[in-house]
């Protein structure tokens, strides 16, 4: 087994084979273990950076697939349908071999430790990316409610431990840039979080197309409705009011914070903006993605 180093500005995580992960509810060995997971040919796996769309798209992917969730018959909430595949334990699911088809996994894991049977080509991926400043700003508001990390002392001190990759899973970067650059290896669909935010109808259809689910127009716009931000937002189980106390405090901050493009102006200051610009850039290489970073855009 690769060796596991500690991450000094957060003793909750460790780092393993490049990435860091929670001590709390990862250890090595289950995170080595689901590479091994028997991937089925309709499965269908949501992968995410951390606070670039997950809640939101786990909600469409739910009301897409499930037409008990699109007329109200059925009151499963997101995180159950989608089950997070690194944390087992507060998705309240620990059985994924009884699950029945197709089932739906969502996953902040790394190119390199999804379980190896998703490169048959058939089981399908949708990869959401957001334009790290926005993602890295949700991300710092984010640790006012999760228990789990520790919280910095401001947001310089964010800033620096987020370049660094002392965050969960990782670098930013590192996880775009693996994804992209074995992108031939999976049946996967890339999806931008503003385009999301900019027509969100477009955006469902292209995800029916890539699943082969042929919905209505009617069972389309309810899709739209259901999954707007506005309406999540209302929506408890949308909103993760179910978690455990342990691993969220929701009394101290909301889950769900605003769903826009450009947040990253209210806190970054000019010179931190410049900084990223420049490791960004150095970083990114010649990464084709036309990313968004302004709702002017």
């Amino acid at each position: 087994m690769s060796s596991i180093t500690p991450v000094a500005r957060d003793c909750n995580l460790y780092r393993y084979k490049g990435s860091c992960f929670l001590k709390k509810w990862m250890s090595p060995e289950f995170i080595d273990s689901l590479q091994d997971l028997k991937i089925r040919d309709d499965d269908i796996f949501l992968i995410t950076y951390p606070k670039s769309g997950t809640i939101w798209t786990q909600q469409i992917l739910s009301l897409i697939c499930s037409e008990g969730h699109r007329n109200g018959t059925e009151t499963m909430n997101t995180t159950s349908r989608l089950p997070f595949i690194e944390f087992p334990k507060f998705c309240n699911v620990v059985d994924y071999t009884n699950r029945p088809s197709p089932r739906l996994f969502a996953s902040h894991l790394p190119v390199s430790f999804v379980p190896q049977g998703l490169k048959n080509k058939k089981a399908k991926v949708i990869y959401v990316m957001r334009n790290p400043k926005d993602a890295m700003t949700s991300l710092y508001y984010f640790e006012d409610v999760a228990l789990d990390v520790k919280k910095s002392a401001d947001f310089e001190q964010f800033f620096e431990k987020f370049l660094d990759g002392d965050v969960y899973p990782g670098k930013w970067v590192d996880h775009i840039k693996g994804w992209h650059m074995h992108k031939n290896d999976y049946n996967i669909l890339f999806i931008k979080y503003e385009d999301m935010i900019k027509d969100l109808r477009s955006v469902v259809i292209q995800i029916c197309a890539f699943l082969g689910m042929e919905l209505n127009d009617e069972a389309i716009d309810i899709v739209v409705r259901r999954a707007s931000f506005k309406g999540m937002k209302m929506d408890p189980l949308a909103n993760k009011e179910d978690f455990p106390a342990d691993v969220l405090d929701l009394n101290l901050g909301q889950f769900m914070r605003k769903g826009t493009i450009g947040d990253w102006k209210n806190i970054m200051t000019v010179a931190q903006s410049e900084t990223f610009d420049k490791i960004f850039q150095e970083e990114i290489g010649n990464l084709s993605i036309d990313f968004t970073w302004d709702a002017t855009e």
